[in-house]
């Protein structure tokens, strides 16, 4: 994911995906390239360092049977991003149960989750929320 064109332009490098896929890392640099006027890191690429990767978590963890998209995104600037920040992304057991539970009729659900953005001494430096769109796809689809 790290040569994958948005983020490559950007500076975004994916740290960490645990093997379960249940867990990922992601950390942007400030550079002359994502830096905006004031000199701080520019808010798209902040925004972008959290769009993929939530989705990618419960993709390879609920499997072939469910259709799972980014639905929305908001997030919340608290402090300039300078430095180096990161994002921490984590799905649980638990988060898996329910989406599976929430989808059992073949409805679509809708569920948020908020991931931080952190510099390195772990002040806050965003809150980003994210909408993830679940459907269990109807029998024989595939």
């Amino acid at each position: 994911m790290n040569i994958w064109p948005p983020f490559l332009a950007a500076g975004i490098r994916v740290r960490e995906i645990s093997p379960d896929y249940r867990y990922a890392r992601v950390e942007l640099r400030l550079g002359l390239l994502n830096r905006n006027y004031v000199g701080v890191h520019f808010g798209g690429s902040l925004f972008a360092m959290a769009d993929p990767f939530l989705m990618l978590l419960y993709i390879k963890n609920m499997g072939p049977d469910y259709i799972v998209w980014d639905r929305a995104g908001r997030i919340e600037f608290l402090k300039p991003g300078r430095g180096t920040v990161v994002a921490e992304f984590r799905i649980s057991d638990e988060d898996l149960a329910r989406a599976r539970r929430e989808t059992e009729s073949g409805r679509p659900w809708l569920v948020d989750h908020e991931v931080e953005i952190r510099a390195p001494e772990g002040e806050l430096v965003a809150r980003v929320q994210r909408t993830v769109y679940f459907r269990r796809k109807p029998s024989g689809s595939g």
